[in-house]
């Protein structure tokens, strides 16, 4: 997919820039005189449920959608992961899907539902066909748009508003943003992925410190990253109040975009590997401010609250409100009472009833890798129900391929469908009651697992898999587990 106005390597670039900021100018159609800036959005992702008040609105208005080529829908919110029975149980949901149909069919939108092969999160599809390429504007109804800058993107969520601004006429009116840069130096300990090093990061800025910026992810252990983690980064970058997290271009973003299908093949590719490494950051590029964080010296993280910010390491207790400032004092009281949490007590140990691998931070291959990684020759705790849910039909097919479903289903897993599911319970998927679960999804705020009175702790696949087994929160760092990567089962695909 061409983007407006980048049809040659040869773009010169300009001394101290950020990617941020070539993007941007690349994209900007005009400066308002509000002081924002019309900016072109090179691919709009659109799925079922911020997409119906949008399409009526351009039905009513006699408006149609000005760059059909450019939206791709799919369904993920709302779907059922265990049957796929029509019409769904969920009158709402059943509306929802037949409403997108309807519209796709309508627009002349291209819609990836169950029968394409090609169904999954967004935020997990998105990449896999290739349609997310370094140096595109990416606008999505759903907070979580973030996920899309791990390839040097600019990507941002957006209202339903906004949704049919975009399918009116692929242009938004946006506040210019601030650059922080993070580095992440040194390597990272065994235990530690990507998941913790994104907690961390919310944890030390809060989650209103990125309010106006976008975050740039660097240093050592980002190169180090695949682009699986890298997304993971760059999916909470909105939990840390940024409206854009990125990493620059590089040999790795260009091995994982070579052959899928949206991206350019032959001679085509090789300009476009030039033109996107050009995109990266200029070594002389100016920030509006700089962090660095040691990741050699981070430990799994769990979080103990009532938002991504409030959490500690697994060795580590939870807060005592007399040790925070004065003004965090009412939330972490706050956060003790609904969790049910004692001043101090150790996070590791406290009891899981759910166990839940998914959602569009962590669902894909590697992660249901490394989850099974700790999980194979083990049973899931009696007291625990665990489910391990794909992000796309792609990557459910994939880790079939290698025998991973049934490593779960051994131990007591739910192997699932694909979608969103218990991230955010706007399915069947949803906590009961009390229930305090185990997830490797990315908010952990009251309800939002499906239960007003539910509990979420957010941490890595891996430290899913092992709570789920040992049936409360524990140090993957003290278990008994090979380091090297988990290998196919015989007759897997390799």
């Amino acid at each position: 997919m061409q983007e407006p106005g980048v049809t040659s390597p040869g773009y010169a670039r300009s001394v101290g820039n950020t990617l941020l900021q070539k993007v941007w100018d690349l994209h900007t159609v005009r400066k308002l005189p509000t002081g924002q800036t019309q900016l072109f959005i090179g691919l709009h992702l659109v799925h079922e449920v911020t997409t119906p008040q949008a399409f009526d609105d351009l039905r009513r208005r006699g408006w149609p959608v000005r760059f059909p080529e450019r939206t791709f829908a799919t369904v993920d919110h709302i779907v059922p992961t265990d049957s796929l029975a029509r019409p769904f149980a969920d009158s709402m949901a059943e509306a929802m899907m037949a409403s997108l149909e309807r519209n796709c069919r309508e627009f002349g939108i291209p819609l990836y539902d169950h029968s394409t092969g090609r169904q999954g999160i967004v935020h997990v599809i998105g990449p896999e066909l290739g349609l997310t390429q370094p140096g595109m504007t990416i606008a999505c109804g759903d907070s979580h748009t973030s996920t899309h800058g791990a390839f040097g993107a600019v990507a941002f969520g957006i209202g339903t508003t906004q949704v049919r601004d975009v399918l009116a006429s692929q242009c938004l009116a946006l506040e210019p943003l601030k650059a922080r840069r993070i580095r992440v130096e040194g390597v990272l300990p065994r235990g530690v992925y990507a998941k913790d090093v994104i907690l961390k990061i919310i944890q030390v800025l809060g989650v209103k410190g990125g309010v106006g910026y976008a975050y740039e992810y660097a240093g050592s252990a980002v190169s180090a990253m695949s682009m699986d983690e890298r997304m993971t980064m760059c999916n909470m970058s909105i939990e840390g109040g940024a409206r854009v997290g990125y990493v620059n271009p590089d040999a790795t973003t260009v091995a994982y975009l070579e052959g899928r299908p949206f991206v350019p093949q032959g001679e085509a590719f090789d300009r476009a590997r030039q033109w996107w490494t050009s995109l990266a950051s200029d070594a002389d590029a100016v920030y509006d401010d700089d962090v660095e964080l040691r990741g050699d010296r981070l430990s799994p993280v769990v979080t103990w609250g009532l938002h991504p910010g409030q959490s500690v390491g697994v060795d580590e207790r939870v807060p005592e409100p007399g040790e925070v400032a004065p003004d965090e004092r009412l939330l972490v009281e706050e956060a003790l009472g609904f969790m049910g949490f004692s001043p101090g007590q150790a996070i590791a140990g406290t009891p899981i009833d759910v166990a839940f691998v998914g959602s569009c931070t962590n669902s894909r291959l590697s992660d249901l890798r490394e989850a099974a990684r700790f999980v194979r020759g083990h049973k899931v705790a009696r007291s625990v129900r665990a489910m391990v849910v794909p992000g796309s039909q792609a990557v459910r097919a994939a880790a079939e391929a290698e025998g991973l479903h049934e490593i779960f289903i051994d131990a007591g897993f739910d192997w699932r469908g694909s979608g969103c599911s218990m991230c955010l319970g706007m399915n069947p998927d949803k906590l009961q009651g009390r229930e305090i679960s185990a997830s490797s999804s990315n908010r952990n705020f009251k309800g939002r697992q499906g239960s007003p009175t539910g509990r979420t702790l957010l941490m890595s696949p891996a430290m899913v898999a092992a709570a789920a087994i040992a049936g409360q929160v524990i140090d993957i760092r003290t278990l008994n587990v090979p380091d090297a990567p988990l290998q196919p089962l015989a007759g897997g695909v390799a």
